[in-house]
């Protein structure tokens, strides 16, 4: 009985061990997937925003979306220019 429950004892760590490894590999077998621009807005319609879009913000605009984040950096983020 001692020497069933010693074998047993020796056989699970090493069937643990062996099981990890025949894990597959975790690929992507789509491909990489490139994000769109920031600033190409959301949904599939040129100049569509949600309901978090900044006012006055134009999708797909290059130049007013990095106004935007500057200017949120500045007015959000900046305690000497913030207002109290």
């Amino acid at each position: 009985m001692k020497r069933a429950a010693a074998i047993a004892a020796l056989l699970l760590p090493a069937a643990a061990l062996l099981a990890a490894c025949g894990e597959k590999p975790q690929t992507n077998a789509e491909g990489v997937k490139v994000d769109a621009v920031p600033w190409s807005g959301t949904g599939d319609k040129p100049n569509t925003g949600t309901a978090f879009t900044a006012p006055g913000w134009q999708a797909g605009n290059r130049t007013a979306w990095e106004q935007q984040l500057k200017t949120r950096a500045q007015n959000g983020q900046n305690d000497y220019t913030r207002d109290n």
